[in-house]
């Protein structure tokens, strides 16, 4: 699919109304992740980005990464793809702290990332802090965050990763069916090891459910895992595996109803013309 620019006009209410939600504080600051910058861009990736470290996901042992501008990393190669499809069917390898079509032309934050340390270990980060949705929209914007954090101390290659969430206003870009940020083919997070196992957080995939104002138990900000931190989601990997993998409904914690989505069945990558 070819994108097309369409002017959004968001309604004063819509506006006042985005400025009324509160933000979470689960976003790692003070500095950290900002050593180096993706230039503003479109569907763009870096190249081989070096952790500082060698981590074992899904049995194969990384020190690099790409970091790609919609909303997530990758191990086998880079990925432009805007619309976001189920993580499962993915044919690499990939993190998506939140997989949407992210745009940084247009007055936004740049993608920043970068190493530091948190609670004394090596971490590699990704901030997509204050970035934009395509085309080239500013208003609203998002700031979630990827951290990584060795943890060497439990055996080699072990690791957590965490999805760090302040602020989710916007869903979709303009390309993937969405008017305002809203509708459409809606924003993923959630990890897969690029052939047959995939985990998404509850409302992954479901317009609204991810949003500031969306319902208790799937909005981002409003929930946490294996964390006191609202807005933070925490991931062991052990021995290559991350502890998602086994559902553990008792270390999510979620303020409605909501299922844990973990997927074994691999599915075809839907592709997109560009």
């Amino acid at each position: 699919m070819r994108k097309f620019t369409r002017s959004i006009l968001m309604a004063a209410a819509g506006v006042a109304a985005v400025a009324s939600i509160a933000s979470a504080q689960a976003v790692r600051g003070g500095g950290l992740f900002t050593s180096s910058t993706l230039a503003a861009n479109d569907d763009g990736s870096t190249g081989l980005v070096a952790m500082g470290a060698t981590w074992n996901f899904f049995g194969t042992s990384y020190s690099n990464l790409y970091v790609n501008n919609n909303g997530n990393v990758t191990f086998d190669g880079p990925l432009g793809t805007y619309t976001p499809f189920p993580i499962v069917s993915t044919a690499t390898k990939m993190i998506a702290p939140f997989f949407a079509d992210v745009d940084t032309r247009g007055g936004g934050l740049e993608v920043k990332y970068g190493t530091g340390t948190v609670g004394g270990r090596h971490a590699f980060g990704v901030n997509w802090v204050d970035v934009g949705y395509y085309s080239g929209h500013s208003v609203p914007t998002n700031s979630f965050q990827l951290v990584m954090i060795d943890r060497a101390d439990r055996g080699a290659g072990d690791f957590d990763f965490e999805f760090n969430y302040d602020r989710i206003l916007w869903e979709t870009g303009d390309a993937s069916g969405g008017s305002g940020g809203l509708g459409g083919s809606c924003a993923r997070t959630g990890f897969s090891n690029g052939s047959t196992t995939s985990y998404e957080l509850p409302g992954s995939g479901s317009c609204g459910a991810l949003l500031d104002g969306g319902p208790a138990g799937t909005a981002l900000i409003h929930n946490r895992r294996a964390s006191s931190v609202d807005g933070r989601y925490i991931f062991s990997v052990e021995s290559g595996v991350p502890d998602a993998v086994v559902p553990e409904p008792s270390s999510i914690i979620l303020l409605g109803s909501g299922l844990v989505g973990v997927g074994f069945a691999a599915f075809r990558r839907r592709r997109e013309g560009r």
